[in-house]
């Protein structure tokens, strides 16, 4: 890149502030000098929202519309009816995928929930308990691509006669195995991505579960100990109870993260040796097979599964808030 092409950017940049500051200007005097009463919040809700709702439009609302037509033609725009549908269900490339995507959502909320809620009670009022959360917390703070990349060289492979730089490949030489294509060997590769999705969300779900137990009243706590509970009864009958709401938000929010996974599986495999997930094989169809209708099909599939998910989960906000 050039200077002038640098200054062209920079300008750019800052012709777009001054744009946006003259939006928010004008909307601001417009405010100021309309009259109160009714007219002038029925404005305020015009103008504060409208250009919310119209991006909402844009980027989300007519993509989906689109989609969800783009799904029954073929790839040459044609409308083909169900066949899109009949093809992922009937290929066993494409079961493969969904299975691979079942396996993600059985195993990463449930493993990632389980350790996140251990290791909260366990560090719980400990003192490094601050250290020991940094230290969890930490793979949340990298995006996919860059943990697919770290483990990426965890799993590396190399032949018996060759040193391995691979963590995992030098711990099994150490121990008197064989380095293993871990990346390859169909279908332990799934789950070596999986561990991969685990290892981030645990974090998530430690911190959430960690803060939750710290709102369970001490009074119950002390109350069930005066009734001669034993910690795993304690554990069991007072603080699951207590963080019952949490534990459905983490679950939750792990499983939509879970089925849109992409990066990971883009980054270690890009979906081969029978590793695909719905979100990749959703890129592979519509941008590199030109297969749109296809692409779209699994993202309308993807849609279905996620959205009972996210209804359940406002749901229960809801009743919280109602609680309250």
């Amino acid at each position: 890149m050039t200077s002038l092409d640098l200054l062209g950017k920079i300008l750019q940049f800052a012709t777009g502030l001054l744009v946006f500051a003259a939006v928010v200007a004008v909307i601001m005097v417009v405010l100021d000098r309309t009259g109160r009463g009714e007219k002038r919040n029925t404005l305020q809700l015009v103008l504060f929202l409208g250009p919310a709702l119209a991006l909402l439009a844009i980027g989300l609302i007519y993509p989906a519309i689109r989609t969800s037509f783009m799904a029954f033609t073929d790839r040459a725009g044609e409308f083909n009816g169900m066949d899109n549908f009949v093809w992922m269900f009937t290929q066993e490339e494409a079961l493969i995928t969904l299975w691979n995507t079942v396996l993600w959502v059985i195993f990463v909320p449930t493993v990632s929930t389980a350790i996140g809620l251990i290791y909260a009670v366990f560090i719980d009022k400990s003192r490094g308990e601050k250290f020991y959360k940094m230290l969890v917390f930490m793979p949340m703070a990298i995006s996919f691509v860059g943990a697919g990349i770290i483990w990426r060289f965890m799993y590396a492979y190399r032949s018996e006669n060759y040193e391995q730089y691979g963590l995992i490949n030098q711990l099994i030489v150490t121990f008197g195995g064989e380095p293993q294509q871990i990346l390859q060997n169909t279908p332990w590769n799934t789950f070596a991505l999986i561990v991969v999705m685990i290892w981030i969300q645990t974090g998530f779900a430690m911190t959430v579960l960690s803060a939750s137990i710290k709102g369970v009243p001490a009074e119950q706590h002390e109350a069930a100990m005066l009734d001669g509970a034993s910690p795993w009864q304690r554990f069991v009958n007072v603080t699951i109870p207590g963080i019952r709401s949490s534990l459905v938000v983490v679950i939750t929010t792990i499983t939509i993260a879970t089925l849109k996974i992409f990066d990971i599986v883009r980054t270690m495999t890009a979906g081969n040796f029978e590793t695909s997930v719905v979100a990749n094989e959703m890129y592979t169809q519509a941008f590199r097979s030109g297969e749109p209708g296809r692409g779209a099909a699994l993202a309308l599939i993807l849609f279905v599964m996620v959205t009972p998910i996210v209804v359940y989960n406002v749901r229960v906000l809801i009743k919280q808030k109602e609680i309250r």
